[in-house]
């Protein structure tokens, strides 16, 4: 049995909106994702966040199950309504003494936190005034990351920027499916430059806050295959992987658009100045990498903007309808190690949904104690490999809402009954405790 190497963070992640509720309590302002959820035909169900797993009310308990779950390292995200209500301006100081709390609270457990400043809740405010599109909110970014940092610094070092900007620019923006729901291309490739100059506003301001901080942004991958050995399959997937892979890393990673991806762009490419790229160079300490499945693409020229098809992959299913193919971990991983010189990687999530069912007070999931044994195997694969990788964090603690779908999907290592907030320790919960106590992987079922 190999072990991880020693320091290896064993961690869980959320996200604020997903757990935290109390949506409308003590000062906080509303967000984005507030707004969007109270549209009638927006969630599945009907579902909001307001109660979520009322984890502002609960987090004393949230994080003992955290300790329970013999994790050293927890991944949280800051509510920036929250803590700004307008988004910038006065601040409110329930929220702030909020995540004071919770850092003590996890420090005390010995439990490392990873702060991430941006997980797609954006003040409803800020949106108001053009949100993404206004190239003041890059600046006003750099504020909150600079409060946040002077708050939490002294106990915080590792701080994430922002999480997956291909997910908040194509659901957001181009399907609409996400808040602000949106279906405007040309907006769509705006915003991804304005949220890369905020992520290095958030970069500057986090180093000249906090001593020793180690600032990264989390990217989620998507190994694009090709859906057979065409020449046309072949190109789309290039192209595709450009889109959904490379002109988002590389901005942040090498301070720069990909040009081919620039040229083919045309009309759509955002305008971008003389001095930005500058800005964009701004070195980060690590990358966190959002693993979940790779996609098939079959050139399609009547798709707009990809002119691609995707495939169903011949692999089991999850409850998402993703495909489980753990090689694209270890494909990723080794890709970014190898294309941006050998960056710190922890992975930031990676997870599975399966329709879970409480029977006589517990679950029994053996099906995602095996999907996140492979996944670490692979893990361990690119560490064998030279990988600098030096986290795992599971997606997610809690069984959440699981934004457009709700609450029907279960992502968690703990099963949340939302109609009393009980939690409940799943199988592959007490399994992922297992691994972490011993830093290392035995079997994945008959002995975990």
């Amino acid at each position: 049995m190999s072990r991880f190497p020693d320091g290896f963070l064993w961690g869980a992640a959320s996200s604020a909106y997903q757990i935290e509720g109390a949506w409308n309590a003590d000062g906080k302002g509303p967000s984005i994702w507030d707004s969007f959820s109270h549209q009638p035909g927006r969630i599945a169900g009907g579902h909001t966040g307001d109660m979520a797993c009322d984890h502002y009310h609960r987090y004393r308990q949230d994080v003992d199950l955290i300790a329970e779950l013999s994790l050293n390292a927890y991944r949280f995200s800051i509510s920036w309504p929250r803590v700004l209500p307008s988004g910038w301006g006065t601040a409110n100081q329930a929220g702030l003494d909020f995540y004071d709390r919770l850092v003590d609270a996890l420090l005390a457990h010995g439990i490392r936190p990873f702060v991430t400043l941006f997980h797609w809740d954006l003040p409803q405010a800020l949106q108001d005034r053009g949100g993404w599109d206004q190239p003041d909110t890059c600046a006003v970014f750099g504020e909150y990351a600079s409060r946040m940092g002077s708050l939490l610094g002294d106990r915080v070092k590792d701080w994430i920027t922002l999480n997956e900007p291909l997910s908040v620019v194509t659901q957001g923006y181009l399907q609409g499916v996400h808040a602000p729901g949106m279906r405007d291309p040309q907006l769509a490739f705006r915003v991804t430059h304005r949220l890369n100059l905020a992520h290095a506003e958030a970069v500057r301001a986090l180093r000249a806050a906090v001593a020793g901080a180690r600032v990264g942004i989390s990217h989620v991958s998507v190994p694009v295959h090709p859906a057979s050995d065409s020449n046309s399959d072949a190109a789309t997937a290039r192209w595709v992987d450009g889109l959904a892979n490379r002109w988002f890393w590389d901005p942040s990673l090498k301070g720069q658009y990909p040009r081919e991806v620039l040229e083919e762009l045309g009309p759509l490419a955002p305008e971008i100045k003389a001095d930005d790229l500058r800005k964009l160079a701004e070195p980060i300490d690590f990358f966190g990498h959002n693993s979940y499945k790779r996609i098939l693409v079959a050139h399609d020229p009547h798709a707009p903007l990809t002119k691609a098809r995707t495939l169903a992959g011949p692999g089991p299913k999850t409850a998402m309808g993703w495909e489980i193919y753990p090689e694209h971990l270890y494909e990723s991983l080794l890709r970014i190690h190898r294309e941006y010189h050998g960056i710190d990687i922890v992975i930031t999530e990676n997870g599975v949904a399966f329709p879970d069912v409480l029977n006589n007070g517990s679950v029994c999931d053996p099906e995602r104690t095996d999907y996140v044994f492979v996944h670490l195997q692979a893990a361990e694969r690119a560490l064998a490999d030279g990988v600098n990788l030096r986290g795992y964090f599971y997606w997610s603690l809690l069984d959440n809402f699981e934004w457009a779908a709700g609450y029907a999907p279960r992502f968690g290592l703990v099963y949340v009954h939302y109609a009393t907030q009980e939690r409940i320790i799943k199988a592959s919960g007490r399994a992922f405790a297992k691994w972490a106590r011993q830093n290392s992987i035995g079997s994945a079922l008959l002995k975990s």
